[in-house]
């Protein structure tokens, strides 16, 4: 007796048509959702198509129409739910046109991404979307541009390639989290993760020093805590954030992920979140509302830039390039309860005096 997986490789488009008594080209168009057929008629072939155990043939497609079908995500790393908001608005995008994603983690390791590409190359990728890896060459990114394959980058870009790129106004948002805490009355601000090797990492600390600049305070180096991306590192930075000397009376973090593990290190301690220290995060994920205390921070507006990203290579596909260069996102405080005004006589203010 012939397995089910067998049986799926003798289905033809014929097989279907003859069954329900329907031509063979009416039958491509309604597996492919045409607007030319009839609903009904294209819910009866791809109910017989189930039963019959038809498997769409992508490779035979892709000889036919030069496109496979399939795109290519390659992020840091997915369990960040920063990147999981993104790639869930790029999954609805591409499905509103039946293209299929293969999904891959780089980790920052160049050699990672460049295998991915290579092997979405392989495949005839229709595109790829990158959030670029650490230390990412421009060539890189041509090698897939130079065979026909688009990209498109998102959260970080990447000096001498013009391609179109997606991520949000980093300096604006980070001095927005600066201002806040400056206009709350705190001076001693640190800033806590993130680096230089990323143009994420520039641009929000050029945002945090360029604000206190702006308002007359000092920036001073030991005030910055560099490294810190996920919780617990965020949990860790809090000994050295309050052994600093300068004894810091607010935070502007990262992202949420390190100002949740930075507000569980404070309390660790002894001290109350929001009341003895204010910090702030970055990135507004679902989970900084139902933190405690509910976090302060910036939204960066991850959903747009996966729908952008996604709308801008579908666009590609279908011969626009308007979407080229730098395209930013406008950030945006939420103001919650893990900041307040500083009070001189309390809390981070009164240790040691």
């Amino acid at each position: 007796m012939l397995g089910k997986s067998h049986l799926a490789q003798k289905v033809k488009l014929s097989t279907i048509a003859e069954a329900l008594g329907l031509s063979t080209a009416t039958v491509s168009l309604a597996l492919r959702d045409s607007p030319l057929v009839a609903d009904t008629t294209r819910d009866r072939i791809k109910e017989k198509a189930i039963d019959l155990g038809y498997i769409y043939n992508r490779r035979a497609a892709s000889l036919r129409t030069s496109r496979s079908g399939i795109v290519g995500v390659v992020v840091h790393d997915i369990m960040n739910p920063f990147y999981a908001e993104i790639l869930r608005a790029i999954e609805t995008e591409l499905d509103r046109s039946r293209q299929t994603f293969i999904l891959s983690n780089h980790y920052d390791s160049v050699e990672k991404q460049r295998n991915f590409i290579e092997t979405l190359l392989q495949l005839g990728g229709d595109g790829v979307i990158m959030s670029p890896a650490i230390g990412t060459p421009a060539s890189d990114i041509r090698l897939a541009e130079d065979n026909g394959m688009p990209a498109i980058l998102i959260a970080r870009s990447v000096p001498e390639i013009d391609v179109p790129t997606f991520r949000g106004d980093d300096a604006y948002g980070t001095a927005l989290a600066t201002n806040h805490l400056i206009s709350l009355g705190h001076t001693r601000i640190a800033m806590i993760g993130g680096t230089d090797h990323t143009s994420t990492g520039r641009d929000r600390y050029a945002g945090y020093a360029d604000a206190l600049k702006k308002a007359g305070i000092e920036v001073d180096p030991a005030l910055r805590i560099p490294g810190p991306r996920t919780k617990q590192s965020g949990f860790e930075a809090a000994v050295n954030f309050l052994a600093n000397p300068l004894k810091p009376t607010a935070a502007v973090c990262w992202n949420d992920l390190v100002a949740i593990g930075l507000i569980n290190g404070i309390a660790r301690a002894g001290l109350v979140p929001g009341k003895d220290v204010s910090v702030t995060g970055y990135d507004d994920l679902e989970e900084a509302a139902i933190a405690t205390p509910a976090l302060t921070t910036v939204w960066n507006g991850q959903s747009e830039v996966g729908r952008f990203a996604a709308r801008a290579l579908l666009d590609k596909l279908n011969g626009s390039s308007e979407a080229d260069g730098l395209h930013l996102i406008k950030p945006e405080m939420r103001i919650r309860q893990s900041t307040s005004p500083l009070n001189p006589g309390a809390g981070r203010e009164g240790m040691g005096q």
